[in-house]
């Protein structure tokens, strides 16, 4: 039986945050805590569902911490695990990559 892992370590990055929009998250969560309405602002075309699904997806997988507050009208934060802090240094370099490119 073959292992969900890959010897490659870019196709094992790309299973994590290869989904569209991941990255993207990620790359906003880098700035610091951020709400669901700052985020979906952020990421203009992103549908509600999406979001949800790829934050629920990187909290599973230890990227992303999610904390909710007792409030009225409840508000919830997410910030980057210390495993999610560990691909800044990838986005920051794809960033400069990209605007060098321009």
């Amino acid at each position: 039986m073959k292992s969900s892992k890959s010897s490659c370590g870019v196709e094992n990055t790309l299973r994590i945050v290869g989904a569209k929009w991941t990255l993207l998250i990620l790359h906003n969560l880098c700035d610091g805590k951020r709400r669901f309405g700052q985020l979906q602002k952020a990421l203009l075309g992103i549908s509600p569902r999406t979001l949800s699904l790829r934050l629920h997806q990187l909290e599973k997988d230890g990227f992303v911490t999610k904390k909710i507050f007792s409030e009225v009208p409840l508000r919830v934060e997410y910030t980057l695990t210390p495993k999610g802090q560990s691909i800044k240094s990838v986005i920051n370099t794809m960033k400069k990559w990209g605007l060098s490119r321009e």
